[in-house]
């Protein structure tokens, strides 16, 4: 399954409207687990220019693992 946002907004947007449609497809489609996702963003500069996001010793940053959600020591101990 795939969701598409459209159009050039600020990452609190984006990030906003895929709250909303995965909202969405848990309601609408009773779609309540997933493998993994991924997500892949175009950086601009907020005027349409591409972006290249770099680290800290100038290295050009193409990927990003997660491995999921923070989980506190209270929910592995389940306090």
């Amino acid at each position: 399954m795939q969701i598409q946002v459209k159009g050039e907004m600020t990452l609190a947007e984006i990030r906003q409207a895929l709250f909303e449609k995965l909202m969405e497809v848990e309601e609408e489609y009773a779609v309540r687990y997933s493998r993994g996702a991924t997500l892949y963003i175009n950086p601009t500069n907020g005027f349409g220019d591409e972006v290249v996001p770099r680290n800290k010793l100038g290295r050009k940053i193409d990927k990003i693992y997660s491995d999921g959600p923070y989980h506190s020591a209270a929910a592995d101990y389940k306090l």
